[in-house]
């Protein structure tokens, strides 16, 4: 990671804006790279209301210092510039002066797409949908839990690396996620909601929002990557994204989600679902690990459901009818061979 002027970058399109931060495509013109530009919402730059934004990316970068580079799964940045003006470069007159990061390109598309792309009718949500939340994948198949929502098991690896680095990694969005559907590999993106275990304040406290230590890692899987809901009989059913309403109250999301889970006309998926949020509730869990053989519980369970599914010839046509969304061009603005990715779920 070095400092660097963007005049050794040509900038390319936008590919994504979030809360926080635009991100778009360039090329190393000293490499031929391809790279992705990461700098505060533009608008909130021209308010100058961009502080915390800045604030967060100095926080990655000293977190990447301190680790001597990315973990495995974390997209690495590769340079960042000078707080300055950089109108000239993005074509714009901001007249406020930032920082721009300089990131590896992440293969693979987002879990969850850009949000202003939804209202051209991008169905943004099919990844989460398809790979996370509902892996209908072939016929006369048994995985286990961990084959079937491989997911699930990256993230919780990654949580642990970062624990034993000494830091709680939060925010982990499906937007913050890059997945491979034929390998099965996703990539971090955004590693802004660090906090130092040794923080002060931590300790013994109860978790507010969001809620701090071991049990808001456990709180944000099951809310992001996780749902009581069997396959959809419909396409349609793999549209939307789930679970992105903002965690207002701690005990408030644990009960809805009670409330939700409870509701699982299967029975193993029932037991098992309230199993893991009573000790999130309880702050019983004492590592990721055994948050993992919980959560798997779960997925074993749900597995099973899902080869018992009176229609489930329906539920993977509809699946495999969402999977054709992803051969659509809005998907083609990221590293992302649709024909290579999906060819192992089409095959017979």
């Amino acid at each position: 990671m070095e400092q660097v002027e963007l005049s050794r970058y040509q900038a390319g399109s936008r590919i994504g804006s979030g809360a926080d931060y635009e991100v778009r495509t360039a090329v190393d013109l000293e490499t031929g790279t391809e790279v992705v530009l990461k700098r505060p919402v533009p608008q909130m730059i021209k308010l100058n209301q961009h502080q915390a934004t800045e604030a967060r990316t100095d926080r990655v970068l000293q977190v990447h210092r301190d680790l001597g580079g990315a973990l495995p799964g974390m997209v690495p940045i590769l340079g960042y510039t000078e707080r300055e003006l950089h109108d000239d470069f993005f074509g714009d007159s901001l007249g406020v002066e930032y920082r721009v990061t300089v990131e590896e390109r992440a293969k693979g598309i987002p879990l969850l797409g850009d949000q202003m792309a939804r209202i051209t009718g991008v169905p943004v949500g099919v990844g989460q949908q398809l790979f996370a939340l509902h892996p209908l994948l072939h016929p006369h198949e048994t995985p286990s839990a961990a084959e079937a929502f491989p997911i699930q098991q990256q993230l919780i690896d990654l949580q642990q690396g970062f624990l034993e680095a000494g830091y709680l990694l939060l925010d982990m969005r499906p937007q913050n996620i890059f997945y491979l559907p034929a390998s099965g590999q996703i990539t971090i993106i955004d590693c802004g909601a660090l906090a130092p275990l040794d923080a002060p304040g931590l300790a013994g406290q109860t978790p507010v929002i969001p809620p701090l230590g071991l049990h808001a890692l456990c709180l944000e899987v099951l809310k992001f990557y996780v749902t009581p809901d069997s396959p959809p009989q419909d396409s349609a059913g793999y549209r939307d994204s789930y679970g992105l309403r903002p965690v207002v109250n701690v005990d408030q999301e644990l009960e809805e989600m009670e409330q939700a889970f409870a509701a699982c006309s299967d029975t193993d998926c029932r037991q098992s679902s309230l199993h893991l949020i009573s000790k999130i509730n309880e702050r019983a869990y004492s590592g990721m690990e055994e948050f993992r053989a919980d959560l798997n519980a779960f997925f074993q369970a749900a597995v099973r459901r899902n080869e018992d599914l009176p229609a489930l010839p329906v539920a993977r046509q509809a699946w495999l009818e969402a999977l054709e969304w992803l051969k659509a061009p809005y998907w083609g603005r990221f590293l992302f061979d649709a024909d290579a990715e999906l060819a192992p779920f089409l095959q017979p």
